[in-house]
């Protein structure tokens, strides 16, 4: 039996019909209606396999009206019959880094961003962590990038003069019994990486000595570490500019041309763009450009993660970043969150959760979401309290339903690089990723 005909039965199973796939060119269409928006993300992780380039999801939500992209206001021509040799779409950390690297080669360099400046949806709302790949399986593309980018940190940091810190990451264990699971894990993240050591109970203790009394063990990575995500991105972006980068503010894709399978035109807000190659880094409008371009094979569905940070006194009660095993994920949630951060300002930032949500720009808290991760994380320092809240805030990272980056030339169309589905840990793998 085909994979199609396998995935049709278990979507007929789950609804009853009203959803279907079918295989074209080696990419999985979605179609169909479903009135719940989780539901349509469900119907897209049952769909999804690697042994295709992606999967399309074009069911319907019928529930209610997905708003389109918000548009900058402003309108001219400043950009009309502009002619780059790479034209970047998103100015977040991804593309911030692809702009500067392609400055280091003689070419005439783009970047357009939709906001008023750049770094100001997913870059700027998330726990500013440079994980060292601890929950990533062999063979994923994101993976190797992380791998890579947290290798590169240092000196990238150096260069741009941004405060980075390796502060490492502690994951505890509770309970005799799961002390001899961290030694297990040890031995495994000895075998695959990343660098890993085992602390006995009294070892971490004299280490994070303010933590849950009932941890046995911890697992200690020491390549992990901080970093302020928008003000590396900001120092991307003027370095690129000062190496002859133009960036564009203000500046919306709204339409492309493509001939003969290459890019000719790129309508914005502000005149028509010729571009030799065009570079997708649009974040979780990344699908949006691939349709534009004709070179859509998979899609983006936004999860929503809310973040804390805690007054200074609080993080007094630790030193570095610090997780319970067990504590990131459920049947209903999960999450590529830190736990408890100690953030380059030296503030506690506690979160995220991940809630799928089909609202791409929708940065809004609740107290349910924050009330959730500090339920989650108490189980870490126990005296973790909401009241030492000073501000909350929420990211929408732009996840594919195979879990994965999508870096790699068009699939069809020829002049065009996708930077796509670039969620966590996007801000670790981004400077590998512009490499």
């Amino acid at each position: 039996m085909s994979y199609c005909k396998r995935i049709n039965r278990k979507l007929n199973s789950r609804f009853g019909g009203r959803v279907s796939v079918r295989e074209s060119e080696n990419v999985l269409y979605l179609g169909g209606e479903l009135e719940r928006g989780d539901d349509i993300v469900e119907a897209g992780f049952l769909a999804a396999n690697r042994r295709y380039d992606g999967l399309v999801n074009d069911v319907v939500f019928t529930g209610g009206t997905i708003p389109p992209m918000r548009l900058p206001a402003r309108k001219d021509s400043a950009l009309e019959g502009a002619t780059p040799d790479v034209l970047v779409i998103g100015g977040g950390i991804v593309g911030c880094a692809l702009a500067r690297e392609c400055a280091k080669y003689d070419m005439r360099v783009l970047l357009v961003e939709k906001e008023h400046d750049v770094a100001m949806q997913t870059t700027s709302r998330n726990d500013g962590m440079v994980p060292p790949g601890i929950d990533l399986g062999p063979g994923q593309i994101k993976r190797r990038y992380n791998m890579r980018g947290n290798r590169m940190y240092d000196t990238v940091c150096r260069e741009l003069d941004v405060p980075f810190r390796r502060s490492g990451q502690y994951i505890c264990f509770h309970g005799s019994k799961m002390a001899a699971t961290a030694f297990v894990g040890q031995l495994y993240y000895k075998l695959v990486g990343p660098k890993v050591r085992f602390l006995n109970k009294r070892a971490f203790f004299q280490r994070e000595p303010n933590m849950k009394p009932t941890v046995s063990a911890a697992l200690f990575f020491p390549e992990a570490g901080v970093v302020s995500p928008y003000g590396l991105a900001i120092a991307y972006a003027e370095n690129a500019v000062d190496n002859g980068v133009t960036l564009s503010l203000d500046t919306a894709v709204l339409d492309m041309s493509v001939e003969d399978g290459r890019i000719t035109r790129v309508v914005t807000n502000r005149g028509v763009i010729h571009p030799k190659l065009v570079i997708n880094a649009a974040g979780v409008f990344a699908e949006e450009i691939a349709r534009m371009a004709q070179d859509r094979f998979y899609s983006i569905h936004p999860r929503k993660g809310t973040n804390t940070i805690l007054d200074h006194k609080a993080s007094m009660r630790m030193n570095t970043i610090v997780s319970t095993f067990g504590t990131s994920s459920t049947k209903k949630r999960h999450t590529k969150g830190g736990g408890l951060v100690k953030t380059i300002d030296q503030n506690t930032l506690v979160g995220p959760d991940a809630v799928e949500t089909y609202l791409k720009e929708d940065y809004s808290t609740n107290a349910e979401n924050v009330a959730y991760v500090f339920e989650r994380q108490s189980a870490t320092d126990p005296a973790l309290s909401m009241r030492d809240a000073i501000t909350y805030f929420s990211g929408v990272r732009a996840a594919t339903f195979e879990e994965d980056f999508v870096i790699r030339k068009g699939k069809w169309t020829k002049n065009l690089v996708h930077a796509a589905g670039i969620q966590s840990p996007g801000l670790t793998a981004a400077p590998a990723i512009a490499q």
